[in-house]
């Protein structure tokens, strides 16, 4: 049976929620593997919304067991909340494993990340604030708090006064901040010890078992290719690694163990945060993708940068993971244009490029060279085989697929879960 990675093709917010809740009445295993509640899942499930940070999309399927793998950073009050909130909305879901190797975000990893980037000003990276960066940080440092630690009391309490000796000298003579109490972290911590003590395991064999045993895993990443630290627009990017690779390490399998990777993209292209987006829009047409799209980020409610499909982008994302297939998201928010751009190459300089320039400066001044595709205005949210779409819009999905050189293989017509139209079988 398959395992199956799905990824992110553009800057993030391309429905990876969807795309994964779609397989996931065919999927028995969901594992989430990078990145922690910086990113938001938006899932509409029987015309209810659901919007998840950090529990793996695959939650809201009965019969499809979830894992929170030792590449997440783990803040466990948010954790505790989304299960809570699930439960008072009458959804009973059972709560998720987790890896012993993940990760915990503490309060002082939150203070540090929102008083760095006060200090970075114009130079801001436009991170959430949600502590993810430092944790990672201490992660790589050999700083952090795993999971495990909770079940030692006195190795938690050594881990966390060991990191607040360095981090309170920097909060109080850098930053002019109070220090931050150990007693204060280690207590947070430990009031989540009894409740996440039976779900804390192995994850890499846990997973490993399930693939020996002809199980469908399905693994997601949070952010997008192009948010990866070492494959995105660095600087402007993630602490993780959401890239199909990621999905290896952070879920403790072999790459071997991988059939398919599918990559998620819009039918246009949003960001959020900072950083060089070269078919950003800053007109009327830019609001109105932005307010028919709902772009708005589901994390932090901030307004998402909009702009037209950037083929390169995407095409840069399949070639980097390895994708078998694209499911396109968002179309419907498309209709009612005469016609569209897409970008099909960048002039930087007086230079065309055809795929991606190299260096950060050329990329933060390329420029789109536009392709224009007929539109239609149609209402297309009731389709559900490619043959019920309009003949141009049909046109303008094979063109995408001819220029990032990848199938299309699923078409996200509307935020509903029966809202998509299936071309190939994604599992």
């Amino acid at each position: 049976m398959p395992s199956v990675v799905v990824v992110g093709a553009q800057w993030g917010d391309e429905g990876k929620g969807k795309a994964t809740d779609q397989l996931g009445d065919r999927v028995d295993l969901c594992v989430r593997y990078s990145g922690g509640n910086n990113a938001g899942h938006t899932l509409v499930v029987g015309g209810e919304k659901f919007i998840l940070h950090l529990l793996p999309s695959g939650i809201l399927n009965p019969g499809t067991t979830t894992v929170i793998g030792n590449g997440v950073v783990v803040d466990l009050d948010v954790l505790a909340s989304e299960l809570r909130v699930l439960k008072e909305r009458g959804v009973e879901v059972p709560h998720p494993y987790l890896s012993a190797n993940a990760h915990i975000i503490t309060e002082y990893h939150k203070v540090l990340d929102k008083v760095t980037e006060r200090f970075l000003g114009k130079r801001r990276i436009g991170t959430t604030g949600r502590g993810v960066g430092p944790c990672y940080s201490d992660k790589v440092n050999r700083l952090g708090i795993r999971i495990q630690d909770i079940l030692d009391e006195s190795i938690l309490r050594q881990k966390v006064e060991a990191s607040l000796d360095q981090k309170n000298q920097l909060l109080v003579k850098v930053y002019n901040r109070r220090p931050i109490i150990a007693d204060e972290i280690v207590d947070s911590l430990l009031a989540h010890a009894d409740t996440i003590r039976p779900y804390i395991i192995d994850s890499g064999r846990f997973i490993n078992d399930a693939l020996d045993e002809g199980k469908v895993v399905l693994f997601e990443g949070a952010q997008a290719h192009h948010l990866d630290v070492d494959q995105g627009t660095y600087p402007y990017v993630t602490s993780s690694n959401p890239t199909a690779a990621g999905a290896t390490t952070g879920g403790g399998v072999g790459p071997t163990r991988i059939d398919r990777t599918i990559g998620i993209a819009k039918a246009y292209t949003t960001r959020v945060g900072e950083g060089p987006f070269p078919t950003e829009l800053f007109d009327e047409d830019g609001e109105k993708l932005r307010e028919i799209g709902g772009e708005f980020g589901a994390t932090t409610g901030r307004p998402r940068r909009c702009g037209w499909f950037d083929a390169l982008l995407v095409e840069q994302a399949c070639k980097v993971n390895g994708f078998t297939d694209i499911f396109l998201t968002k179309l419907d928010i498309l209709s009612g244009w005469e016609k569209i751009p897409v970008c099909v190459a960048y002039e930087v300089d007086g230079v065309r490029h055809d795929v991606m320039p190299m260096t950060q400066s050329q990329f933060h001044h390329a420029k789109p060279v536009y392709e224009y595709l007929d539109g239609w205005h149609e209402d297309i949210s009731g389709a559900r085989r490619f043959e019920d779409l309009p003949a141009t819009c049909q046109a303008y999905v094979r063109r995408l697929e001819e220029l990032v050189g990848v199938r299309i293989s699923g078409i996200g017509v509307g935020p509903g879960r029966e809202q998509s139209v299936a071309i190939h079988d994604l599992i």
